[in-house]
């Protein structure tokens, strides 16, 4: 399934993640693509605050990965920058996978490494400059009721 979904402000961004993280349960793989200033770390703000997560929610550029427990008894959150990565060997030194089932793990610039994490997944690409465009794609059954969800009523 496909959802295009349209952001005018940095709050529209955030409220989306925070519909979307409510949504969000361990096991979860989310892969955000886009240029520089596109939005990824903004929404993955929002989505650590629908999941309850400890903050603050920053660019991992240069630690690679970081992980917030949650403050709600939900799954965590592992929130990767795979932009200094050179392949998906490197992603796979990491050692997500021992998070993998417990956690939800989004990660910024995967398009191209982080698909061998999940058979399932949900892959957001945004673009736009002033207006954020977000094409979102669930790969497996799990992401049809999730995309059902955020459409917007009306």
């Amino acid at each position: 399934m496909l959802l295009e979904v349209r952001w005018v402000t940095t709050d529209d961004t955030q409220d989306f993640g925070r519909s979307l993280g409510a949504l969000l349960r361990g096991g979860d793989v989310l892969v955000l693509t886009g240029d520089l200033g596109a939005g990824k770390t903004t929404l993955t703000q929002g989505i650590a605050e629908g999941l309850g997560v400890r903050g603050p929610i920053t660019s991992p550029t240069f630690v690679i990965a970081r992980v917030h427990p949650s403050l709600v008894g939900g799954p965590a959150l592992v929130h990767v920058d795979a932009y200094r990565l050179g392949s998906a060997l490197e992603l796979d030194d990491l050692d997500l996978d021992a998070d993998l089932d417990a956690s939800v793990t989004v990660v910024e610039w995967g398009a191209g490494l982080a698909e061998q994490l999940s058979e399932s997944r949900l892959e957001l690409t945004i673009s736009g400059d002033h207006v954020r465009t977000a094409h979102l794609v669930g790969v497996g059954e799990r992401w049809d009721e999730i995309l059902d969800a955020l459409v917007p009523a009306g």
